[in-house]
């Protein structure tokens, strides 16, 4: 008799092999289903919204400004009130986003290390720049440390801080102090979401093993902690540098907008569309994003150099 005959139909059911969502059909390769439509569609949505929004309207902006050639263009460029704005606009964003980085990484290490009460309320306030409207910040700003306010008042002559600083004492508001405050104030936010997340993803046995070995508390953190934090540490870095380049709402109350002392670029390109120049405005537009987009890929770089230093 034939082995074959008096196989089990359950057993030869059991032996077949089993269709599966997605497998492939006899004759037919496999293809493998994706929630997301094709490369095609996707990269043509991409291509379409990034030029819509973004690539046109800058455009646009380049042309405009050489509507008049290259005399005019300069000239509105590169007046005295324009360069003293540039120095201003971008000295103070990164000096604010400087300062940003190390306060910023101290507040996001104590939120995630520590645990003490009202913890999750100063987790909320850091948010709070993204939610106040920029020109309630900026005033304020001006109420507290303008020369009556109640900060401003202990610089000003006569205050109890105003010996530090001579006989006349010091001016916060209506100065570039005020607008690095105010430019420090809206840029804190940045710092410390982009590094919370990997200080709460960090293994702590790592800095416990070095303590074990002997490293001290700075080699710790040099050798161990820092190389893991340094990409988001210049992630938050350029959010904070790009974020303080165009502010305006909250800086123009606390600067004063004194020619030549404290008045901020996007307030030059304010003024002279209020002038209808709108030649000069775009020519200090033009030079304002040239300036950022060098300093934004800088940092992009050394952002990118920093991870495969880290990947190693």
């Amino acid at each position: 008799m034939s082995s074959s005959a008096g196989t089990n139909p359950a057993t030869l059911a059991a032996a077949a092999p089993t269709a599966t969502p997605g497998s492939a059909r006899p004759g037919k390769p496999f293809i493998r289903r994706r929630v997301l439509p094709g490369f095609a569609p996707t990269m043509g949505f991409t291509l379409f919204y990034l030029s819509l929004l973004v690539l046109i309207p800058l455009a646009a902006v380049f042309l405009k400004s050489a509507d008049h050639g290259f005399e005019a263009f300069w000239a509105a460029a590169t007046s005295p009130r324009v360069i003293a704005s540039y120095k201003l606009s971008f000295g103070a964003s990164l000096l604010a986003a400087s300062i940003n980085l190390v306060f910023g990484l101290m507040l996001a290490w104590c939120l995630v290390r520590y645990d003490f009460p009202g913890r999750k309320l100063v987790d909320a306030l850091i948010d709070l720049p993204f939610a106040l409207p920029t020109a309630v910040a900026g005033i304020a700003l001006t109420a507290l440390y303008a020369p009556n306010g109640w900060i401003g008042s202990l610089f000003a002559p006569g205050g109890l801080l105003a010996p530090l600083f001579g006989p006349e004492g010091t001016r916060i508001a209506f100065t570039p102090l005020g607008v690095l405050l105010a430019l420090i104030f809206i840029g804190l936010p940045f710092i410390v979401r982009t590094v919370q997340p990997v200080l709460e993803d960090m293994e702590t046995e790592l800095e416990e093993a070095a303590a074990s070995l002997g490293a001290q508390r700075w080699t710790t953190f040099r050798f161990v902690v820092l190389p893991t934090l340094l990409p988001a540490l210049l992630t938050g870095f350029a959010l904070a540098f790009a974020r303080a380049v165009g502010e305006y709402g909250s800086v123009i109350f606390i600067a004063g907008n004194i020619p030549l002392v404290s008045e901020i670029t996007p307030l030059m390109i304010i003024s002279k569309l209020e002038q209808y120049d709108y030649v000069g405005a775009t020519a200090i537009a033009v030079v304002m994003l040239v300036f950022s987009f060098v300093l934004l890929l800088a940092i992009n770089l050394l952002q990118a150099w920093s991870s495969k230093r880290g990947a190693r």
